[in-house]
């Protein structure tokens, strides 16, 4: 049995599950909505406020299939009740980020300022405290939308191993190298 799937999933106060016969779940809550259509393998049940998964058979596919549907669900409840959080921190000299409405401009020490759209479920927003890397706050209420965008921005300059300079998630250790100076 799935350890994550076996898992029942509680629904809190104000968030609303609906299910339909095509496996289609619809997760309406305080902060918005959101909609999966899973597997129609998996069966999801509800009782008295709490989401219950299962699969047909032990093989390998609806092992993955079951842990992976109720994951997907739980970020949904999550999401739509509390929402989720993803702050970047630039580092380098001159390593600067503003916001205008759903576009985030950044200084990363190209020849030119890089402009990334963001779509329109994700909020930004761009703190710049003297002495501290600028850090990139993205907020949202889907967990899928708002880590391939934090992937994305993130793809733009990648920390590099010697000096440790790019975009890094906020509490990320990067692995420094020693650079040639150090073999002598």
């Amino acid at each position: 049995m799935s350890r994550i799937g076996k898992e029942p999933i509680h629904i809190p106060a104000g968030v609303e599950v609906t299910i339909t016969d095509k496996n289609v779940v619809t997760v309406k809550g305080p902060k918005g909505t959101l909609k999966q259509t899973l597997d129609p393998a998996i069966k999801v049940t509800m009782d008295n406020g709490i989401l219950s998964f299962a699969r047909p058979t032990d093989l390998k596919h609806h092992r993955s299939l079951h842990g992976l549907s109720r994951a997907l669900v739980a970020n949904m409840v999550e999401g739509v009740s509390k929402g989720f959080k993803l702050e970047q921190e630039l580092v380098g000299v001159g390593y600067r980020a503003t916001t205008k409405g759903q576009q985030l401009q950044m200084s990363l020490g190209f020849s030119h300022n890089v402009v990334f759209e963001l779509p329109a479920e994700v909020k930004v927003s761009a703190v710049q405290e003297k002495g501290k890397a600028p850090v990139v706050t993205l907020e949202s209420i889907d967990k899928q939308v708002l880590g391939a965008v934090a992937a994305k921005i993130r793809s733009l300059r990648r920390p590099e191993p010697y000096k440790g300079k790019g975009i890094r998630f906020v509490g990320e250790n990067i692995r420094r190298k020693a650079g040639k100076a150090a073999g002598k």
